[in-house]
């Protein structure tokens, strides 16, 4: 099989799949759209991909859209050398619970900080009317940006943001201690881990790591997920919003710092 796979480096999506395709020992092409030019709203994506997002998956020039469906879609069809999904129907039922819960939780929640942060320079440098054509091009992120404007996500929405991130991490806790760990689903690597997994980096580069402390449970995971072998060639140097935006480290440093 030939697999072709357009993303973005930091797109916490894009690399749900790279992990997966690494995990595995697929060969795949990588193209690497930068979605601020818009790469993702071309027409030759669009005809790949009709909702204007990373990433998109071509195996054999059959596209497979959507980062939960292309990792379910990789396992079925490539389960060696180790399926990601529990043997027996409850256990995979279970997991796709916890998936469904990620993806409607955290996933969303960790796009208002990081927009915040590093996006929003780029937006504010926009005229309205080029905001407003900006987020009427978007099929899925229209409404996303038209509530975080030229201005940034109000306050109440970031509170909610940090809510939501909260309840994701007391979820993994509490699934945690239940499976016995030390991944989500037990003692085997699942989709449901890998799913969850660019929430938790992307928490780490932004200094939200703290939201852990008191959570050891989900600091040995993090550790186990760093250190498997497929993490490196994912977050290869640029996939995280610090390398990609020298300004941001700065600035997170700095606040990490505190007053002189």
């Amino acid at each position: 099989m030939a697999y072709v796979l357009y993303n973005a480096p930091q797109s916490t999506c894009s690399q749900r799949v790279r992990f997966v395709l690494n995990a595995k020992g697929l060969a795949f092409e990588e193209h690497k759209l930068d979605l601020f030019a818009g790469d993702q709203l071309k027409p030759d994506y669009l005809a790949i991909n009709p909702n204007g997002v990373v990433p998109a998956l071509l195996d054999d020039g059959e596209a497979v859209v959507d980062s939960a469906v292309i990792i379910e879609y990789l396992d079925e069809t490539r389960p060696h050398p180790e399926p990601l999904r529990p043997a027996d129907a409850l256990g995979l039922a279970r997991m796709r619970s916890l998936m469904r819960f990620i993806d409607e939780v955290p996933t969303p929640a960790i796009r208002v900080p990081s927009y915040n942060l590093a996006f929003l320079p780029h937006f504010q440098k926009m005229s309205e009317e080029e905001f407003l054509d900006l987020a009427n091009s978007k099929p899925l992120r229209k409404e996303f940006l038209l509530t975080m404007g030229r201005t940034g996500f109000p306050e109440s929405e970031m509170n909610s943001a940090m809510d939501r991130l909260r309840r994701g991490i007391e979820r993994m806790d509490k699934v945690l201690a239940e499976s016995g760990g030390p991944w989500l689903m037990g003692s085997r690597l699942s989709l449901a881990d890998i799913a969850v997994m660019p929430v938790i980096v992307r928490m780490d580069d932004i200094n939200l790591d703290h939201m852990w402390d008191d959570r050891p449970a989900v600091a040995r995971w993090f550790e186990a997920i760093r250190s498997h072998p497929a993490y490196k060639p994912t977050y290869y140097h640029g996939a995280l919003l610090t390398e990609k935006y020298p300004h941001l480290r700065e600035q997170l440093a700095s606040k990490k710092a505190g007053p002189a």
